[in-house]
C-alpha cells in the first residue's frame, strides 16, 4: 500500500486514500469490530482491563519509548531549523528537502492528530459503562447524548507519536519505491503495535488507531507531494 501511495500519479495516491476512509467509515460505523476485541481485552469479572496498568503497555510503551520518539522528532526539528539558518555543507540539496519533510511530518502528524482528539466527542473504552466506565458507547458520526460531556479520545494519539516516522520512506523515493514501500510500511506497522498496547489497556478502540494510521498518510503523501514530487516530475520533463 504504501509504495502505491506513494509513487502512482497524484490522483491514484489520493484516490487510494479516499477509498480507505470510505472503508474506515464503514468498518466503525457498521460492524461491531471495535467491541469484539474490546471486550476479548476486558476482563468481566474483575471490570477492568488487566494490561491497563501493565509495565509494557504503560510504562514502557506509553511513557519511555514516547518520551524517546519525542526527543528523536526534536532532534530531527532541530537539526532542520539550524539547517535552515545555516546550511549543513555535507547535506545534500536531496537529503536537506528529505530531512525538511521528516521535520514537518514529525510536527504535523501529532499536532493534527492530537487537534482532531480535542474536537471529538467519542470516549475511550475504559470510560464506557459497557467495561466498566459511566459514559455510554456511541459510533463516530453519532451525535453526542444529552447531558454527555465528550470524551476527546478519537484518534488514538499515542500511536501518532510512531506513525510520523512513516516519512522516512520519501528517503527512498521516487528511485527505489519497493524499499520505500517496505520502510513506510514498517513504520506503519510500529505505530499499529504502540496502538493496539495502548488498546489492550483500555485507552483506544481499534478504530482510533487505523484512522490515525489514516491521517498520518494523508499527511505524508501530502507533504510528499509538496516538497519532492514536483522536482521528480521536472527532471522527467
Amino acid at each position: 500500500m504504501i509504495g502505491t501511495v506513494f509513487n502512482g500519479r497524484l490522483s491514484s495516491r489520493q484516490t487510494m486514500l479516499m477509498v480507505l476512509s470510505v472503508a474506515l467509515l464503514l468498518l466503525e460505523r457498521f460492524s461491531h469490530l471495535d467491541l469484539w476485541l474490546a471486550d476479548a481485552m476486558f476482563d468481566p469479572v474483575t471490570r477492568s482491563f488487566p494490561w491497563r496498568e501493565h509495565w509494557l503497555a504503560d510504562k514502557f510503551a506509553h511513557v519511555w519509548l514516547k518520551r524517546g520518539l519525542v526527543a528523536f522528532g526534536t532532534v530531527v526539528v532541530l537539526a532542520a531549523v539550524l539547517d535552515a539558518l545555516r546550511k549543513f555543507t555535507s547535506w545534500s540539496d536531496g537529503f536537506r528537502v528529505r530531512v525538511r519533510l521528516l521535520a514537518c511530518s514529525a510536527m504535523l502528524v501529532p499536532l493534527t492528530i492530537g487537534a482532531l482528539k480535542r474536537l471529538s466527542a467519542t470516549h475511550c473504552p475504559w470510560d464506557v459503562e459497557r467495561y466498566g466506565g459511566q459514559m455510554p458507547y456511541f459510533r463516530l458520526l453519532d451525535a453526542l447524548p444529552d447531558g454527555i460531556v465528550p470524551g476527546h479520545c478519537f484518534p488514538a494519539g499515542h500511536a501518532s507519536s510512531a506513525l510520523w516516522l512513516v516519512a522516512l520512506a520519501v528517503f527512498w523515493l521516487p528511485h527505489r519505491p519497493r524499499t520505500a514501500g517496505m520502510v513506510g510500511s514498517v513504520m506503519l506497522a510500529f505505530g499499529f503495535v504502540l496502538g493496539w498496547l495502548q488498546q489492550m489497556r483500555g485507552a483506544h478502540f481499534l478504530s482510533h488507531t487505523l484512522w490515525s494510521m489514516w491521517i498520518a498518510c494523508v499527511i505524508v503523501a501530502s507533504l510528499y507531494a509538496l516538497f519532492i514530487l514536483p522536482k521528480a516530475v521536472r527532471e522527467q520533463l
